[in-house]
């Protein structure tokens, strides 16, 4: 053995010499035993790791989804009342006035359900709700979910007018509108996977508002 720390490779596994580890200066051997070990406790460490992560990863994806459903719910709600608000403001006003609720009202409401049943939105009951209103604006609220869904329908109230700037009009002009707005309960499925971090927290019901208004042309 001339000089050490060479590798000797007359060994069913390599021998690594280690100059001066030992008494007197000489060589120790590392043994397979030691190495095996090492790779164990990469292994486990890995794991650790890995355990630690998962519940995050989780809560990660899950909360995109949830966000991602939520985000989408609201556009076919926007998508059903821009289609309530344009029936509704080709319809005639001369039934505003009725002492109970207009049939142009009611048929705006049967709009809005229609394309939420064909969405595959549940309509909470809305559409066997009583409708009840003053001043040009109905409100129909159906008790089928865990929280009410509240649909509200103007038709020239104060609340619905929209001014515009019309080309030759010094003034701004007042156009009347049909509006047509909801709040709808969105239940958070990121709930059940958010007790995974932080045990006994809830996320609860939230109300997923918005609105669509179109100008009257009667």
């Amino acid at each position: 053995m001339g000089n050490v720390g060479h590798l000797r490779e007359d060994r069913p596994f390599a021998i690594r010499l280690r100059a001066g580890s030992g008494p007197s200066g000489r060589a120790k051997l590392d043994s397979p035993h030691g190495t095996l070990c090492c790779l164990r406790s990469a292994e486990a460490a890995a794991l650790v790791e890995f355990a630690v992560s998962l519940p995050l990863l989780i809560v990660l994806v899950v909360g995109i989804y949830d966000f991602g459903a939520a985000f989408n719910m609201k556009q076919e709600l926007n998508n059903a009342l821009r289609e309530g608000a344009r029936f509704g403001a080709a319809q005639p006003t001369n039934d505003l006035y009725n002492s109970s609720t207009p049939p142009s009202v009611d048929a705006i409401r049967s709009v809005v359900d229609s394309y939420m049943v064909t969405a595959k939105i549940n309509d909470c009951g809305l559409a066997t709700a009583a409708g009840s209103g003053s001043a040009l604006t109905w409100t129909y609220s159906a008790n089928g979910c865990p929280l009410p869904l509240v649909l509200t329908i103007c038709r020239g109230g104060p609340r619905c007018v929209q001014q515009e700037n019309l080309s030759g009009v010094p003034n701004l002009v007042n156009l009347l509108t049909t509006q047509v707005s909801i709040s709808y309960p969105y239940q958070w499925h990121f709930n059940n996977v958010l007790q995974v971090l932080i045990p006994g927290a809830t996320l609860g019901l939230t109300n997923i508002q918005t609105q669509a208004t179109a100008v009257n042309m009667d």
